[in-house]
This record gives C-alpha cells, structure tokens and sequence, in this order.
C-alpha cells in the first residue's frame, strides 16, 4: 500500500503533489482494516514518498516494511526481506510523526520543543514521535555496551575518540547502524536535545562482538552565538550511543574547557 507517485493530477506523492492527510490515500486504510480482521497474519509493506501517519497500523500490523520508492530492484530487494533471504537493516532518516498536527517534527529540537508548553504531553495524545529518527528492526537483536572515551577534559583543538562494544545477542546474521549522538547540556544559546555526529554499520554474525570507535572533533560541536560568533564554549558534552535516536544503550560525559 501507500503513494502514486508522480506528476499526474491522480499522483499521491511527487513534486508540486501536496496533501493535507498523510494516512492511506483513498480506500486503503478499510482495505488493510479487513485483511486484518480475518486473523491472517499481515504484513505492510509501504510505497511511499512521504513520512506516512499510520497509528492504527503500527498498533494492529505485526509487521511494516518501509520501502519508499524503491526504484528497479525495489521488488526484489523487498521479497528477499521478506521471505528472510536478506536481513533488514535499514534505519529511519526522518521522524514519523502519530499525527499531522506534529508537522514539522524532528529529533534535534531545542529543549523548549517537541513538546506542549509545560505541559508535555498533548490533551488528546502524546507528543512522541510514532517511529523515531534512526529507528529499524532486524531479524536479530543487538547490545552496544562498554562506552569509553579517550579523555574526560578537552579543548577546542583537540579530538575525543569514542568506543563502544557492539553484540549481536540473536540467532542470525545481521547488521546494525550504531549511532553517535551528543548533547551541548548549557550554552549561551539554546542547544538541540539531541545531534547525530555519527554513525558505523556493523555486520556481525549470531554471537559475535566488536569494537567500534568514533573520532569526534570538539571544534565540530561550535555553533553561533547570540552576537553571531561561531565559537566552541566550554561546558559539559554528553555523549550517547544507541541502535536510534530513543533507543540509546550508553551515555558518558566530557567537559570542554
């Protein structure tokens, strides 16, 4: 299910092809409803250009397959995941929002967003995200453990190496996207929650473990200040890694001085 896309006025998805909904165009939410109601076991796959709202799907589906649009091996790509020849790998790059009326919705948002006011939560729902920003199974599962940092203290100048031990805690072959994200905790400025500022794929067999390591720069966490300066402040950096960007497994510290 999901988008046609194209430039055609009965297109879906595509360019100057906008819509205020983002659930199933059409019938096809009744339709996934009934195939549902059979008790047949189900699976979603998705054809998409755009960031689909589907929150009775995600609740009734055992399984969705995200598969954008794909292009020419596109099918075959999605019937191997499906019938387990390849394991799924893939990770979200957006944040899928519960409901429109989160749009826009992102996971770097200041302290002050992603959420109502001082209230936190909507009236009517939550304010989380339905998938979050780096979200994506696997037919296996993985474990990152062990996060060291090279120093506890560091200037402007100098480079912080990360390292984590990631395990694959499942039966089979898989790979997993671990993820590096930081947190500026005060600034002069409001500072996102949340930034990326790195990522490894890791191909591991069942049982296997492994060392990955990230090189972090301390001049790539600068930013503008009030008077527009582009300036790396000192203060404290917190250091996240996960398999998304809720799902982190280790967190540490380092002070910039």
């Amino acid at each position: 299910m999901g988008d046609k896309s194209g430039l055609s006025k009965d297109s879906t998805s595509g360019e100057s092809i906008d819509r205020v909904e983002l659930g199933l165009p059409g019938v096809q939410q009744p339709l996934l409803e009934a195939l549902v109601a059979t008790g047949k076991p189900v699976v979603l796959v998705l054809i998409s250009g755009r960031a689909p709202v589907l929150p009775w799907a995600a609740e009734h589906v055992p399984a969705i397959l995200e598969g954008w649009l794909p292009a020419q091996e596109g099918g075959r790509s999605i019937a191997q995941t499906l019938f387990g020849l390849t394991n799924p790998g893939g990770k979200l790059p957006i944040s899928v929002p519960r409901h429109v009326g989160q749009v826009p919705l992102y996971y770097n948002h200041k302290p002050s967003g992603g959420r109502s006011h001082w209230h936190g939560e909507y009236r009517d729902m939550s304010t989380q995200p339905l998938f979050h920003f780096g979200h994506g199974l696997s037919y296996t599962t993985f474990q990152i453990a062990d996060l060291q940092l090279s120093a506890k203290a560091a200037s402007a100048a100098d480079t912080i190496t990360i390292t984590v031990a990631i395990s694959n805690t499942g039966a089979r072959e898989g790979s997993e996207v671990v993820q590096l994200y930081v947190r500026d905790v005060v600034g002069s400025v409001s500072r996102p929650v949340k930034q990326l500022v790195g990522f490894e794929r890791v191909t591991l067999a069942p049982g296997e473990t492994r060392t990955v390591t990230f090189t972090l720069a301390v001049a790539a966490l600068a930013f503008y200040d009030i008077a527009m300066n582009y300036r790396v402040e000192a203060g404290t950096i917190q250091v996240m890694v996960g398999s998304s960007s809720a799902d982190i497994h280790v967190q540490d510290s380092f002070e910039i001085i």
